[in-house]
């Protein structure tokens, strides 16, 4: 039975084979990429309905100026760790990267501090300025769309990274937060043996990044029935506003409560209020701050394992390598570039940090560009006509 099994799939293959050969080409988009990459991170039973993931708009995009170019960053928030790591690092290391290259001729950064209608005036007066590209993170995934639009009828692609915009003129990258989100739950459930009190503490809901996460987050504890959530609340992506948020939650609530789950940049404060709160026992998901990295180096029951979901270095120099490629019209095949979120155990964090290392630091683990998307072996398979974007030849 099983060698005729495997017959009739070889006569599957044989004619998926002679058909492809006739001339019938794969369609465009997802197909065109590994097969594996599609089943896990394109799977839409473990994905954001409201991910886009059609073919891309810009497959046969020109730029409509040579380099070096002008890019755009129209920054919606700038006060956690986070954005400050992200902006230190592009700054500091991923503009001098593409200017010395010849292909960047400045960047120019706004802040909108969380106001959809400051942001779209911002990205109009960038085009306005002679902006190439347009750069934006973790942004209102449908607030923007008329501006996305506007820029591509001017011949400006979008990029949105550590998140997504729904408009069908966007180029987006990032983690796939449902799995992440599913990994980190399920990890939490599985932490507990199954079952216990768990306390959900969200990013800033509206957003496409906080609110996946969350879905993921919902899905991977309910994968064990004897999990309750006992609350669910908005940490802003800001340690200060987490503590604050959770010391009201738990005097509120006096039972008992197993762990917590956490999107960064708030674990820090989590920790804090779960430190001055004299609980004891409390799992905590740690996410990828230093700080909370090297509290759980010094203190391995806080969690088992952990995952990081969006290294704002490696997130910074992800979006800018795509970018530069559609620029150079190597052709983006999808909407959407994703990678996978990577599982960190404690014996990494001990090879990883210093013993003396700082609970307070707040700056941010970086995991490397070939890990997070920018592989050659990797990032290749999501353009028609891929290169090195840094060997580009004006």
């Amino acid at each position: 039975m099983k060698q005729m099994k495997n017959l009739v799939i070889a006569a599957a293959l044989a004619a998926m084979s002679t058909t492809a050969m006739a001339g019938i080409a794969y369609a465009e988009g997802i197909d065109e990429l590994d097969p594996a990459v599609a089943a896990r991170l394109y799977n839409k039973d473990m994905l954001d309905p409201a991910q886009p993931i059609g073919p891309s708009a810009y497959r046969d995009f020109v730029a409509k100026n040579p380099p070096p170019w002008t890019i755009g960053y129209a920054s919606s928030y700038a006060g956690n760790t986070w954005r400050a790591n992200a902006m230190e690092h592009l700054q500091n290391v991923v503009i001098p990267k593409w200017k010395e290259l010849g292909l960047i001729k400045e960047v120019i950064i706004t802040q909108s501090n969380l106001n959809d209608s400051t942001q779209i005036q911002q990205m109009r007066q960038l085009l306005d300025q002679g902006a190439d590209a347009l750069v934006v993170c973790c942004s209102n995934p449908t607030a923007l769309n008329q501006t996305v639009k506007l820029a591509y009828d001017q011949g400006v692609p979008t990029f949105s990274f550590t998140g997504y915009l729904t408009s069908p003129y966007s180029v987006n990258s990032s983690v796939n937060y449902q799995v992440a989100g599913f990994e980190i739950g399920k990890a939490m459930a599985d932490e507990l043996g199954g079952k216990g009190n768990v306390l959900v503490v969200e990013g800033i809901p509206g957003t496409s990044g906080s609110d996946s996460q969350d879905r993921g987050v919902k899905a991977g504890l309910a994968s064990e029935p004897g999990i309750t959530v006992v609350g669910s609340i908005a940490g802003m992506w800001t340690d200060q506003v987490a503590q604050g948020e959770v010391q009201k939650w738990l005097a509120t609530h006096p039972g008992k409560l197993d762990g917590i789950v956490v999107q960064s940049a708030a674990e820090m404060g989590v920790l804090r209020a779960i430190a001055q709160s004299g609980r004891t026992d409390v799992k905590i998901a740690i996410g990828g701050e230093l700080g909370a990295l090297c509290t759980w180096r010094k203190n391995p029951s806080i969690t088992k394992n952990t995952y990081q979901v969006w290294p704002p270095q490696d997130e910074m120099e992800l979006i800018f390598d795509i970018m530069m490629r559609t620029l150079q019209g190597q052709g983006p095949k999808v909407q959407s570039v994703m990678v996978d979120p990577i599982l960190l155990t404690h014996d990494e964090i001990l090879k990883m940090l210093p013993e003396n290392c700082d609970e307070q630091a707040s700056t941010w683990l970086q995991v490397g560009p070939a890990k997070w998307g920018q592989d050659p072996a990797y990032l290749d398979q999501f353009f028609l006509k891929p290169a090195d974007p840094t060997k580009y030849k004006k």
